[in-house]
């Protein structure tokens, strides 16, 4: 919980004393100075500040607001709850074989349309094709998806390529290769270069430079999974 922490970052961020702020909200001083060492407020204090401050009382209790962006702190002030890590945006459905090993399961390109609507729907993810490749590591979950088009040579179209899931997208390191899950446009895979801290976006560029990069909000964004390996198979 970054409560304590975020209480003394907004307090700065208003350029406001301790003294100043505490006789705005009618608390005492010393109680505000317990606040930012740690000391445990009651709900209604909570509360209190988070109207205070114009953020959500889950923002100010579980972000920590220091390591945002301005755009994204602008934001937040304005009563939205971004949310900068994609954890909020789905429960990630898998399957498991019959020794409770995670299976990987595969999209077809004819069949990305229905994954862009059922990736959240347990049977839709059931009804896929699966396999296992026993020398990935069994810390992470993946899925293996088709690629369609010429946009990320040396891959040509048809291509399988098996990705872990992404968990944080904070964690994407420009020029990392992902297949990449919207709500608009569906699936791509694409070099990702992170743009969130600063828009609240990150870029997609292709390997072959006749496509030209765009950029897409996080708000469009519904799964990100990093490229681990290329699969030379028919199906």
């Amino acid at each position: 919980m970054f409560f304590a922490d975020n209480l003394k970052f907004l307090r700065t961020r208003k350029e406001k004393s301790q003294t100043a702020m505490a006789e705005e909200l009618e608390l005492k001083r010393t109680s505000l100075i317990g606040y930012e060492k740690g000391v445990q407020p009651t709900f209604g204090v909570v509360m209190k500040l988070a109207d205070y401050f114009k953020v959500s009382i889950d923002a100010l209790l579980r972000y920590d607001l220091s390591k945002l962006g301005k755009f994204e702190l602008s934001q937040i002030e304005q009563g939205f709850d971004v949310d900068i890590t994609g954890k909020k945006l789905r429960l990630l459905v898998t399957t498991t074989d019959t020794n409770g090993e995670e299976n990987i399961e595969m999209i077809r390109h004819q069949a990305q349309a229905g994954y862009t609507q059922g990736y959240n729907d347990p049977e839709y993810i059931e009804s896929l094709p699966k396999f296992q490749l026993p020398f990935l590591s069994r810390n992470k979950t993946y899925r293996c998806f088709q690629i369609k088009g010429d946009s990320m040579p040396p891959l040509s179209d048809g291509s399988w390529v098996t990705a872990s899931f992404i968990q944080d997208w904070n964690t994407i390191k420009n020029g990392t290769p992902c297949v990449v899950i919207t709500k608009e446009d569906g699936i791509v895979f694409k070099l990702v270069y992170n743009q969130i801290k600063e828009n609240q976006e990150i870029m997609l560029v292709s390997s072959n430079r006749s496509y030209a990069p765009y950029n897409v909000s996080i708000d469009d964004l519904a799964e990100v999974w990093k490229f681990e390996t290329y699969n030379a198979f028919e199906v």
